[in-house]
């Protein structure tokens, strides 16, 4: 029997990068999917990858730091599935500028999405998921919850803000079975990196940080989804779990 056999997982963020790595590898664990995202044509191809797979999967089109999205989505997503055990809440944006050019709109953008859209998924889902005796929430972190960047203030900020979050949601919910974690992901082979990676100058300062000495790859941190969602991580649950090649050990 496949870990997650049975159980229906929501990700947000799920078009691509580690939110499509973690959903693919939660279906071949198993898993129902529910892909959220913004833009509908890259979440239509990620579910027809995980239907490839072998995976049922299905796409809803939706912005989580929009309360009404947010409503809409929670109707569909149990109307499709009539459950849901596993929220990931993967959805973010970063906006890189010093500190003065800064505008009130860019800071709302990126800390409504990335916190606030947190706190719609599990205000909206969350009562789904009791009574069952177990639930998984990741919410995707970054190493900007431990460790920051200059010029970026207001997604650091987020991401703190995430992990506090997701720790006293922790122990709110811990009667209930339901774990709550971070996932905080170092510098990935994803799409979003791929003008990084190809700069010989950029990418040897970001190695030169990362003391296994090369970028993450994406089943890497599939892996990691999938063991926190499973049984036999029952007993970990308020804690950030960091897949970072030793960046943060430093």
């Amino acid at each position: 029997m496949k870990k997650l056999e049975g159980r229906v997982a929501l990700i947000t963020g799920a078009s691509r990068g580690l939110g499509k790595a973690m959903a693919l590898a939660l279906g071949e664990a198993g898993a129902r999917l529910g892909l959220v995202g913004r833009d509908l044509e890259a979440l239509q191809e990620a579910a027809a990858a995980a239907r490839l797979a072998g995976t049922e999967a299905e796409a809803f089109p939706a912005d989580v730091s929009d309360e009404r999205a947010v409503s809409g989505l929670e109707q569909a997503v149990i109307a499709r599935f009539g459950k849901l055990d596993i929220l990931i809440n993967n959805a973010g944006i970063n906006i890189r500028k010093p500190i003065g050019e800064f505008s009130l709109d860019e800071w709302h953008r990126v800390l409504e999405t990335n916190l606030t859209g947190a706190f719609l998924m599990c205000r909206a889902f969350v009562p789904h998921m009791k009574g069952h005796g177990y639930g998984r929430i990741i919410n995707v972190t970054s190493t900007m919850s431990h460790v920051a960047l200059a010029h970026r203030t207001a997604y650091a900020a987020s991401k703190a803000g995430l992990l506090g979050f997701t720790k006293a949601l922790a122990l709110e919910l811990a009667p209930q079975g339901i774990t709550v974690n971070g996932l905080s992901p170092g510098v990935f082979a994803t799409e979003l990196n791929t003008s990084w990676m190809g700069d010989p100058e950029i990418s040897r300062q970001f190695l030169s940080r990362i003391p296994l000495g090369r970028w993450g790859k994406l089943e890497e941190v599939g892996q990691l989804a999938v063991y926190l969602c499973s049984e036999e991580a029952g007993f970990v649950t308020g804690t950030d779990i960091l897949i970072d090649g030793g960046w943060c050990a430093q």
